[in-house]
């Protein structure tokens, strides 16, 4: 995926104001608009004007592709870093597939996510009396793995983009003190009522609508409920079999290790993983560790071995 630096296709500074942006894009459209123009590749320009523009003259997206950061060149290979958009706190406006599908492949990938689609309100329920329920509103939260097998409260902070009078991008902080759940799950939706925008005339205020994710776990690796993490084992636990202890994050189980186990296979245990409802399951990827030969006893055993099983696992591969 190519970067693209918005910015420059407009020819605009990135502290450039509102109205900056407005007249750099009325200015390149009378240039590339396909239906006045003569440039040869007009059409594809006023593609890249037309998204540049939606982004920039958007005060979420904006404040969202500015926190991607500089430092990247147009047509350089991109991935955005993990999470990158957690901590915003959006409006629920966004694109469905096939509006992302006029835009380019990074601008799909930014901001085709940016929806509110998980039960959210968008926009206003119109009402004859002026009457309307407030918007909802979304963002993306981190938490611990270790906050979903307990119940607890935690306080987060939000960045809540607007727009100042002379058409800059801002970002204000917003604090929640927020419950989070005993299991917990990445991708689980915690709804705060009435804490979205707020309703017209006597309409209710619209949700917020918080959507879970973890921040990297020293062991663990999350999907969804589900939990992996490695195992290491011995070698003569692997090839004899062995009841050993794997120690979790509120508990310590014991996990039979069958006769024969090789590095890289995966034992399931069911209902271990996230203590949501249902469970999720926990996967361990085996991973058998030799001890080192630094003495004299190691290498003689290892020597041992070698003389008397006669095994090469090459031979074996190729069976």
């Amino acid at each position: 995926m190519e970067y693209k630096d918005y910015y420059q296709t407009l020819g605009v500074k990135r502290d450039a104001t509102l109205e900056e942006i407005k007249k750099s894009f009325r200015k390149l459209a009378r240039k590339y608009h396909p239906d006045v123009s003569k440039e040869p590749d007009a059409e594809a320009r006023m593609k890249e004007v037309n998204e540049a523009y939606t982004v920039l003259s958007d005060t979420e997206k904006r404040a969202a592709y500015d926190q991607l950061g500089r430092g990247y060149q147009p047509g350089e290979e991109f991935r955005p870093p993990p999470n990158w958009d957690a901590g915003f706190e959006f409006s629920g406006r966004g694109f469905n597939a096939g509006e992302s599908a006029d835009f380019s492949d990074f601008f799909a990938e930014l901001f085709g996510k940016m929806r509110g689609d998980s039960g959210g309100q968008r926009g206003f329920y119109r009402q004859t009396n002026l009457n309307a329920r407030g918007e909802d509103h979304h963002a993306k939260v981190m938490l611990d793995l270790e906050d979903s097998f307990k119940s607890s409260s935690r306080q987060i902070s939000l960045r809540v983009p607007r727009m100042d009078a002379q058409g800059h991008v801002l970002l204000e902080n917003r604090t929640l003190n927020i419950k989070i759940p005993k299991g917990v799950y990445e991708g689980q939706i915690i709804r705060l009522a009435g804490q979205g925008a707020q309703g017209m005339g006597s309409g209710k205020a619209g949700d917020l609508l918080l959507e879970v994710s973890f921040n990297p776990h020293p062991r663990f690796r999350v999907d969804g409920r589900n939990l992996t993490m490695h195992l290491p084992v011995t070698p003569w636990e692997a090839a004899l079999g062995e009841m050993i202890t794997v120690n979790l994050i509120d508990s310590n189980l014991k996990v039979r290790i069958p006769e024969n186990t090789q590095s890289g296979r995966q034992l399931r245990l069911s209902g271990k993983g996230i203590p949501s409802n249902p469970p999720g399951d926990l996967l361990l990827e085996i991973q058998v560790v030799l001890p080192p030969a630094n003495n004299e006893k190691a290498r003689k055993l290892y020597q041992t071995m070698a003389q008397e099983l006669a095994f090469d696992p090459r031979t074996q591969a190729r069976r």
